[in-house]
């Protein structure tokens, strides 16, 4: 029985605690509730499983060859055994059966199947494996090899269970998601994550724009959906980082605001259909960000427009500055690529454009990208070719003119096109180095221009010097190259680019913003230090 002066402290305790007092045995404590876990996933999942499927293809490779005989001495009893091994094989070499596993999920109860590319590459035989355990033959209805996406197409004798795209713009950093897959052979396999980034560039290709999780992913997963908490795909699992192999929580997947129109294009068409603005890119750098009196270092920078493309004629202009397309901003170049491929074909589209530190709004109309006739580069082959960060542009790209931008005239008075006037042989020569950027310029003659071998459209400044840690060598100008324009105004003599630097810097800016031209007439916008 309770004595009362133990009661009455109970009570004061519970009073003072707040907590509840049951009236009753008190011997022993009252037992601890064990907590739950994390809500189960079991009811989505099961929902989901029937949808996703194992990939298995088949390759035949080819023997590379006999490889050279081993010496065996005459007479020897291993001399038949060799000869028959590296001799006596009909046609030279025999075909091996490689196998590989990816996986895979149907986005239409008829029959598509959405995968990578890299799954099904140079298949002979590509089998889809359901859940149930039944198999079905797939045929390759298009691929894409730049967003590493494909899709096939198998005849189901009855309807399948199928997923739906959901919308990866409304993910956030921190949102669950489950990716179902079949790592290292193990079908249906379900794991389940967080977004941890968004907009990742792993140099993948032209169009990286990743969505990273850490929900486990391995070999085997590629080409499996990632769902939201829906039911709904909103990526493509596609790559890990793994030193050992295996997951370490850094997982990659195709986002559906990518990956859902150029799968409907290869269902549609059986290829893709991308937008070609007809340009030459490069970031805007700090640097002429302040020699262009911008704000800060955004969009994407011109120098170098594509003869016969889309905006040959008009209204883009090298030097130009695009932070908008489409209504989409752009914050780097890498935006601009992807927004253009996108973008439709052929109807009149916004641009905001930076010209001269002023924002402009244009429009453009774009083409269709033929890989077949515009120079392929991984990098950005719908902006032609994306510089890096020096401006430096791959081997293989069409030139853009050297001459002032059309519509302008050349800055001696004479039209588009036409050479400008030769100077005066006391304007021949001139140094441009201490106190400038660092260099020796002379005038562009014939002599030089067939001495350094520079091309015919190809017209400015020569550099004859680079002096030997001076702002241009640190900004990578090189003896040989042709400074076309200082703050997007045509040079001719070297005393225009000494006095244009000089202005400049007396206006008060940090840098001078250059047009240089490789001897092949290929573009690009360098910032050199003026202080």
């Amino acid at each position: 029985m309770m004595k009362p002066a133990r009661a009455s402290r109970m009570i004061l305790s519970a009073l003072l605690t707040g907590t509840a007092l049951i009236v009753g045995t008190v011997s022993e404590p009252n037992p601890v509730v064990a907590q739950q876990g994390p809500q189960s996933v079991a009811d989505l999942a099961g929902g989901l499983l029937g949808a996703v499927v194992n990939i298995s293809t088949s390759q035949s490779v080819a023997d590379e060859g006999d490889g050279p005989l081993p010496q065996v001495p005459e007479g020897s009893p291993f001399q038949e055994l060799f000869e028959d091994f590296y001799r006596n094989r009909e046609g030279g070499g025999t075909n091996n059966k490689v196998n590989s596993l990816g996986s895979g999920f149907v986005i239409d109860p008829t029959g598509f199947i959405v995968t990578n590319n890299h799954v099904i590459e140079n298949a002979d035989d590509i089998e889809v494996i359901f859940s149930d355990g039944s198999k079905l033959k797939a045929t390759l209805v298009g691929t894409d090899t730049k967003t590493d996406l494909s899709v096939l197409k198998v005849e189901p004798p009855q309807p399948l269970t199928s997923v739906k795209f959901g919308n990866s713009k409304t993910m956030r950093i921190g949102d669950w998601v489950m990716a179902i897959g079949n790592p290292f052979g193990l079908g249906g396999s379900v794991t389940v994550g967080i977004i941890s980034a968004s907009g990742r560039n792993i140099n993948a290709g032209p169009y990286d724009n990743f969505i990273q999780t850490d929900a486990a992913i391995n070999k085997g997963n590629s080409g499996g959906p990632l769902f939201n908490m829906n039911g709904e795909v909103i990526g493509i699992n596609t790559a890990i980082i793994s030193p050992s192999g295996g997951s370490i929580g850094i997982g990659f997947a195709v986002p559906t605001e990518l990956a859902e129109n150029i799968v409907n294009q290869l269902i549609e068409f059986g290829e893709t259909r991308r937008g070609w603005l007809g340009v030459r890119i490069q970031p805007v750098s700090d640097e002429v960000a302040q020699s262009l009196n911008i704000d800060r270092a955004r969009g994407a920078l011109i120098s170098g427009i594509v003869e016969g493309g889309p905006v040959a004629n008009g209204p883009i202009k090298v030097g130009d500055i695009i932070t908008t397309f489409n209504g989409r901003a752009i914050s780097e170049t890498r935006d601009l690529t992807r927004i253009v491929a996108e973008s439709p074909i052929g109807e009149p589209l916004d641009v905001v454009i930076l010209r001269d530190g002023q924002e402009q709004s244009v429009k453009v109309t774009l083409g269709r990208l033929d890989d077949d006739e515009v120079a392929s580069n991984e990098t950005d082959p719908e902006t032609t070719v994306e510089s890096n960060e020096e401006g430096t542009t791959p081997d293989g790209d069409q030139q853009a003119p050297a001459e002032p931008p059309a519509g302008e005239e050349a800055p001696d008075g004479n039209e588009q096109g036409e050479p400008p006037a030769a100077p005066d042989q006391a304007q021949q020569s001139a140094p441009v180095t201490e106190g400038l950027i660092g260099v020796e310029l002379t005038a562009l003659t014939d002599a030089n221009r067939l001495s350094f071998s520079i091309a015919e459209g190809v017209e400015g400044v020569l550099i004859t010097r680079v002096l030997p840690g001076s702002k241009a060598e640190g900004k990578g100008l090189k003896v040989g190259e042709v400074i076309v324009e200082v703050a997007q105004e045509f040079m001719k003599t070297p005393q225009q680019v000494a006095e244009k630097l000089t202005n400049i810097k007396g206006e008060g800016r940090r840098s001078g913003y250059l047009m240089i031209a490789d001897k092949d007439g290929n573009l690009r916008l360098v910032a050199v230090p003026l202080e």
